[in-house]
């Protein structure tokens, strides 16, 4: 049986990759914050965005190309940031870069990555973005965005929606601490999953490599929502975002906006794109949805918009479009794909997306992104606002 009848949807690999991974980890990868109503909220949000289909085409095969930051890309997704990737699946960054490199689609590496940029830079491809929570020491913020450069990462993705810790209170119950220590509750845990213990055995436990070089060696274990990341980094602002334009040669993101009057001034400080996101709802528990955001951001701004938070398939993707957003990229999906099957989960995953968006796209009579149609509000069954 292929891996298309047996794992035809995110859903499934979802399903698969909860049994894989230990318990505390799952609950790191899968939690949001507080009760979760903003992660819940992204998906209902999302179902309410129609699309009409039309009929009498033709025959036609969709080009799901798209070009964004001035690169012709040849799929209109990437892979999102996601801190302690290797927690998920031993060599998780590697995994990804890779995969991400064969199918030319943008890869992002996580400031808190438990891999280094210069341990994945013999894995990227020439469409690498480095995301950086950002440092309160300039030397320590020079020195990262030199190693970044150095190691192939042609855009700079700066995170601005964390400016504390979250609670993620799920997530803290699991255990999980930074670096992460088995206690006999997570061995138990371990137990059960013997492929990820014999690859963490392999490769030993996971830590946050890209910060090693600045922070002290320390016996103490911090929880996982104040890990040492948290250390260095501060709450930037906007004199900080213009120092890092400055200081940065490539492409440069901003990530983590959701109200239009935040993103008017982005251009004057020479942000070359906006990603609106939530967080998936692991930050702020009374936050919009991110598609909410995304429809209001556009009207507000000519800037190239990023979107993510909520996406299970390719249809989401396309209502992401279809509301105004430039590119689209998934975190949790590419780590449950892997979690799931290995390394050839992420390839089947990026086969999943464009299977589906074709699909989709021969529904709705789109032979390219940018023909489709306007979207509109299914619980109103009137025009989206």
């Amino acid at each position: 049986m292929s891996l298309h009848n047996r794992y035809p949807a995110i859903a499934d690999l979802r399903t698969r990759a909860r049994t894989r991974m230990p318990k505390f980890v799952w609950e790191y990868l899968d939690s949001a914050t507080g009760t979760e109503a903003t992660q819940r909220r992204n998906r209902s949000a999302l179902d309410r965005i129609g699309l009409h289909p039309s009929i009498l085409h033709g025959e036609f095969t969709p080009d799901l190309g798209t070009q964004f930051l001035g690169v012709e890309r040849p799929l209109p997704f990437g892979i999102a940031p996601v801190g302690m990737s290797g927690l998920m699946w031993p060599d998780a960054e590697g995994h990804l870069a890779r995969a991400a490199a064969r199918a030319q689609i943008p890869y992002s590496l996580s400031t808190v990555a438990s891999q280094s940029p210069e341990d994945v830079a013999p894995h990227l491809g020439p469409d690498a973005w480095f995301q950086m929570y950002p440092p309160r020491d300039q030397a320590i913020r020079t020195d990262m965005l030199m190693r970044a450069r150095a190691a192939g990462f042609s855009t700079l993705v700066l995170t601005v929606d964390v400016p504390v810790a979250s609670r993620r209170e799920r997530q803290t119950r699991s255990g999980l601490t930074q670096p992460p220590r088995l206690t006999p509750r997570l061995l138990a845990q371990v137990a059960t999953t013997p492929a990820w213990a014999w690859g963490m055995a392999q490769r030993g436990m996971p830590r946050m490599r890209g910060l090693e070089k600045y922070t002290p060696k320390t016996e103490s274990a911090l929880s996982s929502t104040q890990h040492a990341g948290y250390l260095l980094r501060t709450s930037p602002d906007w004199e900080y975002v213009s120092w890092l334009r400055d200081a940065w040669e490539g492409a440069f993101v901003l990530k983590g906006v959701l109200r239009a009057r935040d993103a008017q001034p982005l251009k004057s400080r020479g942000v070359d794109a906006i990603w609106v996101s939530n967080h998936a709802g692991r930050q702020f528990d009374a936050a919009p949805a991110s598609i909410d955001a995304l429809r209001e951001i556009r009207a507000a701004t000519d800037l190239p918009l990023i979107f993510d938070s909520g996406i299970e398939g390719g249809l989401d993707i396309l209502r992401a479009y279809a509301s105004g957003a430039d590119f689209v990229m998934l975190g949790r999906a590419f780590h449950y794909a892997l979690a799931a099957l290995g390394p050839i989960g992420v390839d089947h995953l990026i086969e999943i997306l464009t299977k589906d968006i074709e699909a989709n796209m021969g529904q709705l009579g789109a032979r390219t992104i940018s023909e489709l149609p306007s979207p509109f509000d299914l619980s109103a069954s009137g025009p989206v606002a």
